[in-house]
This record gives structure tokens, sequence and C-alpha cells, in this order.
């Protein structure tokens, strides 16, 4: 089953040098992952500043200057997995260096229905 870890923390919870360190560290959990089978995708995100939000309402597509929330931790970056189940997901979670610092939301992928397909 495929899982998604949203990563979360406070704004300057990461000390530059010690984030460079849990970045490393991150990437040789991706090349673990990857040996056992279970990387499908990670990459840390650029900070909220630069988001963009886009709202379609009757029609019409509005377009915001970062996060719509206002929330004291913020999306820093995603590993998708494969899991067996939430027990083994949440394993590798407890991994991820962002976990020490923030929070990793684990959430399982929504399989298509029948007939649905994605590249």
């Amino acid at each position: 089953m495929k899982y998604i870890v949203l990563l979360y923390a406070a704004e300057g919870a990461w000390p530059p040098e010690e984030h460079k360190a849990a970045l490393s560290e991150s990437v040789q959990l991706c090349h673990k992952l990857h040996a056992n089978g279970q990387y499908i995708s990670a990459a840390p995100l650029e900070p909220p500043e630069v988001a963009k939000c886009v709202r379609v309402r009757d029609g019409k597509t509005a377009v915001f200057d970062g996060p719509f929330v206002e929330t004291k931790e913020q999306l820093g970056g995603y590993f998708l997995i494969e899991a067996n189940d939430i027990d083994e997901a949440i394993s590798v979670a407890a991994e991820i260096p962002g976990a020490r610092r923030g929070t990793a939301e684990i959430r399982p992928l929504l399989p298509l229905p029948d007939g649905l397909t994605l590249p």
C-alpha cells in the first residue's frame, strides 16, 4: 500500500547547520528505502512565502500568496513510500529526521475506482 508522510515543523525549528545534516540523513534514508523496495518519491519544499494557492469558484480562478491556512507548523516536505501496513509506515516515519523537530503526518493513498488509472 502507498502512504504519504507529510512533514511539518515550526518556522526556524532547524538551525541551518542542523538542517543541512538532516537533509543529508534524509537522502541516506531514501537510499535505504529504495534498497528495501519502499521508496517512491521524497522532496523538501520551498518555504510558504513562495507558495501560491488556487481556488476555483463558479468557474473563476483566484490565486493567493502563501498557504491559506494559518498554522504554527509549515509543510516542509514529503516522503511517498510503499509499506505493508500503517505500522510499517509509522516505523519509516519515525526514521525521518523531520519527525524529531516537527510532526510527520501519515496518510494512505486512496485507491482509484476500477477503470481509472494514472500514467
